[in-house]
Parts: C-alpha cells; structure tokens; sequence
C-alpha cells in the first residue's frame, strides 16, 4: 500500500492534465467572482455605515442596493457556470476512461478476460470510474478555490485592519495541517472500504449468473448469507469513514469558528476604542467567515480524495500486463475464397498468473476436416483463440498461406471465419436479429438454406412467430441443442468464410441430430478448411486428420482410423471414454 498511493497520485494528477482547460477556466471564474464578494462587502459595510452612522434613509441607499443585487446575480451566474465547466470536464474524462479501460480490456485478449472475475470487472468500470470523477468534479475545483480565495481576500482585508489580516493568516495553516494529520488514517480506510465494495459487487453479480445453480444445490440461502455478511462488512467500513470524515469537519468546522470569534472580538475591541473605522469593521467581519470557507469546504470534500486514490489504485492494478492483440500492423487481405491452409509453428502462450497453456506446438490443417483432442485443459480452447485472433502468441508463428496471421488486417480475415463456440451467445432479441449477426444482408435464400441445413427450420415451425419470435438474453426460451443449431445456421449465412472453427458442434443434440449435422459438416468440407474440437471422440473418426493435444503440444497426429489402432494417445483417449 506504501508505493500504491504515489502511483495512484501520480496517475490522477496525469488524468487531470488531460482536462487542464476547463479546470483552469473554473478557477479563473472562482477568482473573478472572489472579486465580486469583496465588493459585495464593501457596498453592504457601506450601507450599514450610512444606516446606522450617518442615519441615512435606505431608500435613498438605492444604488448600493442594486449594485448588491447586480453584483448577487454575477456571481451566482460565474458559481454555476465554473461547477459546470468542471462536471462537464469529469464527465467526459470519465467518458474516455471507460473507453481506455474497454481497449485495455481487448488487449488482454478472451483468455486474459477468462481470468478476471466477471463480477469484479463490472464492478471496477462501473463503481471504480464513479468514484473517481467526484475528485475531477468537485475537489479539484475546491483545491482550486483554497488556494485562490484566501490570499485574494487577505489583499484586501490587509488595507483595511492589519491585525484581522494577520490573524487570519497565522490561524489559517491549522487547518490544512489537521488536514494532513488525519489524511493517513481517512485513507487507508477508504481504501478498506473500497477493496470490500469490489469483493460485494463481484460475490453479488456472480451469484446473480449463477441463481439456478445455486437453487438446484440448495446452496441459494447460504450465498445470502455470504452476501448479507459482506453488505455488513461494508457497512461498517462506510461508517467507519463517515466517522473519520464527521470527526475531521467537526474539527475544521471549530478552528474556523475560533479564527473568526478572534478576529470579531479584536474588531469590537478596537471599534470600542476608536482604533478602527466602523466601515472597515464591518467590511473585515464580513470578508472572515467567507476566508475560510474554501478550506473547510475542500475539508468536507476530502472524501472524495480518498475514494478518488482508492479507486485509481485498483485500476492502476486491473491488468498489470496486457496482453497484445493479434491484429495486424500492415493490413494485408487475407487470399481470396479458397481453403486456407493453416501452419502452427512452434507457437508458446502463457496467461498471466495461469502460466504456459501452449508449449512448442506444432501443426498444420489444410482443406477438409481435423479433429482436435486432448484432455480439459490441453489448450485447445487457447489454440481457437490464437486463430480467432482474440489473443497473441508469445513466440512461434501462425501462417495463413504463407502469411503471418499478425500480418493480416484482423477484420478481413475474421470474415474468413465461421465460428461455432461451445456456448453459443445468443443477444435480447428477435430469432432473425440474432441469426442476421452472421450476414445482415444475406438473401432470402441463404437464410432458407442455414435453416435448413442446420435443423433450425424444425424449431422455428414450433416457434408461435417464426422467425419473429423474441428470445430472452441468453437464449433464454432455447434449448442447449436449438442454441448450437442457431450457432450452426449463423455459421452457414458466413458463405464467405472458408475457414471453419467448432468447438464441439453436437454436444448438446441427440445421435440423429449429431450425425446429421457431421453430414453437414463432411459436406462444407470439400471446399473450406474446417478445425473441429470435439470433446466426444465419436466426431473425431469422421475427420481427415486428428491432432492430439497434450499439455500444451501435440503428441500425436494421422489419419484416426490408423491412431485408433496404434496404441498410442489417441487410441489411449478412445479407451478411456470407453470404460
């Protein structure tokens, strides 16, 4: 925590130059408003000096009192537009940090995603940025006005009674000093509290997705009391910072109150004895509550300085190595519609804090199908990630023809890929939405085809509005199996695509249904390339070629009716599903 807090400063102090123009534009409507509070004073000491000395009429006072209305309305008018130039400013910073974080958040690539906590990723773009934009706000502005304020009103109070002046100087440093005196401890507390709101915000939003899991366990009441604990720990901790932030302005509030009760009594004092004009009196009483205010308001906004480093350090701490893209710098276009060959070359991947997923791999799949087994977590999901370019290697190379994949422009050659994951996501929407994701203008006949050729056709006559029929996020209304067929169909519109990615295409349909679609698959074959995972090695005899996937490398490869009897890993694979 010792070098978190520097680096956490260090990181808002850069983020606040990214906003440098409108927050010196508030601070110069802060000062120039200053300058109308004093010469509000001044008319209000004026009119008091006439009423009560000279026994002046008030309506014959009218010019002092329009000057006051005039000089009112000014400054409620530069107040509102310096708070506004600067919520506009976070609010934009705050605009642009999110997008930072997003593109932060696709360079770690889908396997560095898979590591974070889904829950404690929300929590930290969605509450770590909301505690960090009251800070450029509010505190900023409010540092701005203490350090502008009072040396502007001490200007003016000096001429009119040098000891009120210089008491307000002497006791205006207690205040910044306490300040800094309970900084440490408001901190770390609010550091605490922060630290356990992301523990609550990621046990909720976890527990939220995994509702019916937990309901089938019986485990739902338990988990509420986990959460219901973790909202009392946060509860404490909130209260444990309000005390600390109640505490440090009661006192700021008393030395305030004790500056200002000094310079009163001076000031009677010495209008009592003549040594002070009553104007002047009055001018100075009413410019010393004002001399404080800034610092006991910016007292009260510490809060917002404390959630502000909280917050910064975490994020500063979200992705300690990102995880570079495999988008292309030179942009070629992949070949045109033609099978891609496919060679993997010595290709090492390592997650952050997982380790190596893929070790010297080795491969090659050209046009036709090859069947990619191995144990759970071989790499075979890393390797489609590697392809789908939602990652990059560490070393080694996949060439595409010949070509670099990291030479290639990422969208084009994305546009070569049909993809089927083995959890297809389905968006809130319509049937024809969700299937049009895959090729928005595909012809009428294309789309008859893709529900055709994927079954879909058999689920949509039992649908009440066909293609129409609006499905839960999710796919809720779907089955498992009518999911991956929906997957299959968005993967068929792709005609483009000559490359075929699937991560077990059937395992959620029945033996009629998987053979039909293995017949549609062996079809597509003939003129794409198609890399098929499958978890059930039934899919695998089908293939031209089957790649088996250890520990990160392939140890086997050939033909699967030859492995099948070589006594080798993939005979060893088949014998273990058999027993």
């Amino acid at each position: 925590m010792t070098d978190r807090r520097p680096r956490a400063a260090d990181w808002l102090r850069v983020e606040a130059r990214r906003i440098r123009k409108p927050l010196q534009a508030s601070a110069a409507l802060t000062a120039l408003q200053t300058l109308l509070l004093v010469a509000q004073a001044w008319l209000l000491a004026d009119i008091l000096s006439a009423a009560l000395l000279r026994r002046a009429p008030l309506p014959a006072l009218w010019p002092q009192w329009l000057g006051l209305l005039v000089l009112a309305a000014l400054r409620a008018v530069l107040i509102a537009r310096g708070r506004r130039l600067a919520f506009d400013a976070s609010q934009r910073l705050g605009s642009s940090l999110r997008a930072r974080l997003l593109r932060q958040a696709q360079a770690l690539g889908v396997p560095g995603l898979r590591a974070q906590a889904g829950g404690d990723w929300v929590t930290r773009m969605v509450d770590g940025v909301e505690q960090v934009l009251p800070y450029f706000a509010r505190y900023l502005p409010g540092a701005a006005s203490a350090a502008l304020l009072p040396p502007i009103l001490a200007v003016f109070v000096f001429p009119a009674d040098w000891v009120s002046g210089l008491v307000l100087l002497l006791t205006a440093p207690l205040i910044p000093l306490f300040m800094v005196l309970v900084g440490n401890a408001a901190e770390r507390a609010s550091q605490k509290r922060y630290a356990q709101l992301r523990r609550l915000g990621a046990a909720f939003i976890d527990a939220l997705g995994g509702l019916t899991t937990l309901r089938q366990l019986g485990a739902a009441e338990r988990v509420a009391d986990q959460l219901q604990a973790e909202g009392e720990d946060y509860r404490r901790l909130t209260l444990q910072v309000l005390r600390v932030a109640f505490l440090s302005a009661l006192v700021l509030e008393f030395f305030a109150m004790v500056g200002i009760a000094v310079v009163a009594v001076l000031i009677g004092f010495r209008l009592l004895w003549h040594e002070l004009a009553f104007r002047d009196g009055i001018f100075v009483l009413l410019l010393a509550p004002e001399f404080y205010l800034p610092m006991r308001a910016l007292g009260g906004l510490r809060h917002a300085r404390m959630d502000a480093l909280a917050a910064a350090g975490d994020l500063l701490e979200f992705a300690p190595a990102p995880i570079a893209s495999c988008a292309g710098v030179s942009g070629e276009r992949p070949a045109g519609r033609v099978a891609p060959t496919l060679r993997i070359e010595n290709l090492h991947y390592t997650l952050p804090g997982r380790g190596g997923l893929l070790r010297g791999l080795n491969a090659t799949i050209g046009p036709g199908i090859t069947a990619l087994v191995g144990e759970t977590g071989a790499g075979k999901s890393t390797l489609l990630d590697l392809l789908l370019g939602f990652a990059a290697p560490e070393s080694g190379q996949i060439r595409i023809d010949g070509v670099e994949l990291a030479r290639l422009d990422p969208a084009q050659w994305r546009a070569r890929i049909a993809w089927v994951p083995q959890r297809p996501y389905v968006f809130a929407g319509s049937m024809r939405d969700n299937l049009l994701l895959a090729a928005p203008d595909a012809a009428p006949a294309a789309l008859a085809h893709a529900l055709t050729a994927s079954g879909l056709d058999a689920v949509l006559a039992r649908l009440p509005h066909g293609l129409d029929t609006a499905l839960g996020e999710q796919g809720l209304g779907l089955s498992g199996g009518e999911l991956q067929r929906l997957a299959l169909a968005r993967a068929l519109l792709r005609e483009q695509a000559t490359l075929w990615l699937f991560d077990e295409p059937t395992a959620h349909l029945d033996a009629d249904s998987a053979r039909a679609i293995d017949t549609m698959i062996r079809a597509a074959a003939a003129t794409r390339s198609v890399l098929l995972v499958a978890h059930r090695l039934e899919a695998a005899r089908s293939a031209d070629q089957v790649l088996v996937l250890r520990a990160g490398s392939i140890v086997e490869h050939g033909v699967p009716r030859a492995l099948a009897h070589s006594g080798g890993a993939f005979a060893a694979l088949l014998a273990a599903e058999a027993s």
